[in-house]
């Protein structure tokens, strides 16, 4: 058994399948954790979703976990639910980082035209996941709160944390949510002393930044570190 680790996807449906299928050519008994942000920015959020959605339901060992674009995309549904003439701040906010690309993966122009089955399955994501050397999450969390485990918001929006050990009983924090070079990953990875956190997100919706457009997977067993380039731009 292998056990993945695999930051945003963002409507890169291609690129997911060609990395667990072509590269990493998972099984049922390889155990899968995504970080969140499966939607927006790339074309095919939709098919995405449909999937990993069809992952679970074929008895795949995995866990997904919920990134700021579903938390955006579950608020400004829930509220486009009633009519109103003019778009919200969230609604606009949403809109600027990617939502009129997983509309229209939809083959749709607002919230309201996303099914609510995708809606519901997002609401059951998690916010974290406990290894035993790692705490998995999307974007970090507030270590200056008394128990940072309670602090979801943080946890999918925070973009600078220095980790207190104390409360996390040690163990490093693993999060996708800010783009980071591929050397970076690589030297973080490999030179784990001096370092309280693995970021793993490359912007695998780049196609034109050194450094950025792949999709990552890392083994937290043996240090392993695959990237599939973008296939879906």
């Amino acid at each position: 058994m292998t056990r993945w680790i695999i930051p945003d996807i963002h409507g890169c449906a291609k690129t997911l399948k060609t990395l667990l299928e072509n590269m990493l050519k998972i099984s049922k008994d390889d155990e899968l954790f995504f970080l969140g942000d499966y939607i927006d920015r790339g074309p095919n959020s939709k098919e995405v979703l449909d999937y990993l959605m069809n992952l679970q339901e074929s008895g795949q060992n995995m866990h997904c976990l919920r990134g700021n674009h579903e938390e955006y995309c579950i608020q400004v549904w829930e509220a486009d639910q009633s009519f109103h003439l003019f778009k919200s701040d969230r609604q606009k906010l949403w809109e600027s980082v990617g939502a009129t690309e997983t509309y229209k993966s939809f083959g749709g122009k607002r919230p309201r035209d996303i099914p609510e089955s995708y809606i519901e399955w997002m609401r059951h994501l998690d916010y974290y996941y406990e290894l035993e050397d790692y705490i998995l999450v999307h974007a970090g969390m507030n270590f200056k709160a008394d128990n940072p485990f309670e602090d979801f918001h943080s946890m999918v929006s925070v973009r600078n944390f220095k980790v207190d050990f104390s409360k996390t009983n040690g163990r490093k924090i693993i999060h996708g949510h800010i783009p980071v070079d591929y050397s970076f990953i690589d030297f973080v990875i490999n030179n784990p002393k001096g370092h309280d956190f693995i970021a793993l997100d490359n912007g695998v919706f780049y196609n034109d930044k050194p450094g950025m457009g792949n999709l990552m997977a890392f083994d937290p067993d043996t240090n392993q570190l695959m990237a599939q380039s973008n296939m879906d731009m």
